[in-house]
């Protein structure tokens, strides 16, 4: 049997070397920080939970008492019970179906990724919180008074968007998920000078334009879609990350387009 050429130790440790670069420089699709994989878990725990093991009557109560409504705010706060201080945030945590929490899973997912990688966890956790409470107070102002029923974290997925539009979006090249939060903060102005992401939230604009006629996006299993909140939730993504971001803007001459 023929033998090949003998291979040195020194040789072994450069493959070695080259195979560790190129899986740093291409990581794996499904590489996503673990404080993302906990809420991702979570999200679908709590679904889970609510859709399969709680009857009729026990849903209902959870809707009405983790969900968010704006008719809990017509009425004086301290004549309640404290369900108007935790559902700004706990609404976040619920989805109504299958469909529901999938699409909003795989969004997350997406911009989720190179915000906690960049803010780290505990920033990303108020993030969220705020995010869903300015989303929800977004939809509110548009439906003071009324009965609706505001679940899901849509409104703190377009907040991430928001947020990944000032700095995943270098100039010249498409959305960065990997290594999207190694790129310099770029200031409201100089996002807005950034094709890309101009081109990004036009779309997103117009899918929530098409929401708000009537023409979902998305299969008629996840109900009514709070448009609004989508919005509100972009808005404070945008004009506030650099409240969270812990590095500095880029220079006026990195934001040009």
């Amino acid at each position: 049997m023929n033998e090949g050429p003998d291979v040195t130790d020194d040789e072994v440790e450069r493959r070695e070397t080259e195979r560790q670069a190129e899986q740093e420089a291409s990581p794996p699709i499904f590489n996503m920080p673990r404080s993302l994989v906990v809420t991702l878990g979570l999200l679908f725990v709590i679904y889970g939970v609510w859709a399969y093991l709680l009857d009729e009557d026990s849903q209902s109560y959870v809707v009405i008492n983790f969900g968010f409504t704006p008719l809990r705010y017509v009425y004086p706060l301290m004549e309640q019970n404290l369900e108007w201080l935790w559902t700004p945030v706990t609404y976040s945590l619920l989805h109504g179906s299958l469909e529901h929490i999938g699409f909003n899973a795989l969004w997350l997912a997406a911009f989720g990724a190179p915000v906690i990688r960049r803010i780290g966890t505990l920033r990303y956790v108020i993030f969220w919180m705020l995010s869903a409470a300015a989303a929800a107070f977004f939809h509110a102002g548009l439906h003071w008074g009324q009965e609706t029923m505001l679940v899901g974290a849509s409104g703190v997925v377009s907040a991430l968007m928001g947020a990944a539009c000032r700095f995943a979006f270098p100039n010249s090249r498409g959305y960065d998920r990997i290594g999207g939060h190694l790129y310099p903060r770029q200031t409201i102005l100089g996002a807005f000078r950034n094709r890309t992401v101009v081109i990004f939230t036009l779309m997103w604009l117009f899918g929530n334009v098409l929401i708000a006629l009537g023409l979902p996006l998305i299969g008629s299993g996840v109900g009514e879609i709070a448009w609004d909140a989508h919005i509100g939730g972009f808005l404070f993504g945008f004009l506030l990350f650099g409240l969270f971001d812990p590095l500095p803007v880029a220079p006026a001459r990195d934001t040009a387009a």
